[in-house]
């Protein structure tokens, strides 16, 4: 399993911008381009004061979860009342942002976040939605839980697009077949343990890690590729949270381009006809987000966009 790296940065500035996320506070930076074998990454960074508008006190899943901050257990015994939730307890100070697609293993099987949604610091019982990828297993020997990144992006367009325990499931099991995978749960976070993967996705990690670490903070968002095609694209109101969520990204991005992709050919004139769909404006994203991927609004403000393969 591809390791965890600390989060890369966490700046917040003290004034805000426009809730728009399109080209007019948005520039995309085809020069910047990086390639590292079947993956292109295009980053996409805010124009003006660097950063952008951010949520204060606002904090990922994956950092709540390594410093001990929230708490994720079973709602209850019963499979059929509780396969698709999850509770949280947050006992921090922070919000805790939680992304459609993330990926929670253990308990009496693995999970996926199956809706974006911030979590308030309560203390008290709150619960996620969830879906099942790990069709084979409801154990009564809880496992503990264990942040595992996001999902590749054909897996969360399934999860986005349809909100369908029997259609993720199927898609697990034809990746499954596709890897050749042999987990006797189906369960989908098995192939990210599979030894002719591993290493092959850990040059990746390291190398995009690498150029992420060694640009500048103005980058907000990203548009990854792999052969003819846009794999997607994420992009997030303000830096401190796309940094945040970079690093479990990336994961999902490389899994899917080791396992399906081709060396990059696209061009440029390509992505942008792709992004033109997404940031052009407010209108258009919406309408084609409905149709390949996903917006979420908190407190009627944008804070994270994903565009999936057409």
């Amino acid at each position: 399993m591809l390791k965890h790296l600390p989060i890369l940065l966490l700046i917040v500035f003290g004034n805000t911008v426009s809730a728009q996320l399109t080209y007019e506070t948005l520039y995309v930076d085809y020069d910047s381009a990086w390639t590292w074998k079947k993956l292109k990454i295009i980053p996409i960074r805010h124009k003006g004061d660097g950063g952008g508008r951010l949520l204060p006190g606002v904090v990922t899943l994956n950092e709540a979860m390594q410093k001990g901050w929230v708490k994720v257990s079973e709602r209850g015994t019963a499979s059929t009342e509780n396969v698709h939730w999850l509770r949280i307890n947050n006992s921090s100070d922070n919000s805790i942002y939680i992304g459609s697609g993330e990926i929670i293993m253990g308990g009496r099987q693995d999970r996926m976040v199956s809706k974006d949604t911030i979590v308030a610091p309560t203390g008290g019982d709150q619960y996620i939605p969830v879906m099942c990828v790990e069709e084979g297993r409801w154990s009564d020997k809880l496992k503990k839980f264990q942040y595992n990144n996001y999902a590749n992006p054909a897996l969360r367009k399934v999860l986005d697009q349809s909100k369908n325990q029997v259609l993720v499931w199927k898609e697990i099991l034809a990746q499954l077949n596709y890897t050749g995978n042999r987990s006797p749960t189906l369960a989908y976070a098995s192939q990210r343990t599979d030894k002719k993967f591993t290493a092959e996705q850990e040059s990746y990690y390291n190398f995009f890690v690498e150029k992420f670490t060694n640009s500048d903070s103005t980058v907000t968002g990203i548009v990854c590729m792999s052969g003819d095609k846009v794999l997607g694209c994420d992009i997030y109101a303000g830096n401190n949270l796309f940094y945040g969520e970079l690093l479990p990204l990336l994961h999902g991005y490389i899994e899917e381009a080791v396992t399906y992709g081709q060396p990059p050919v696209i061009d440029n004139k390509q992505v942008k006809a792709y992004l033109d769909n997404i940031l052009t404006s407010e209108t258009a994203q919406e309408d084609w987000l409905k149709r390949n991927g996903k917006m979420y609004k908190y407190r009627d403000k944008v804070v994270h966009i994903t565009g999936y393969a057409q």
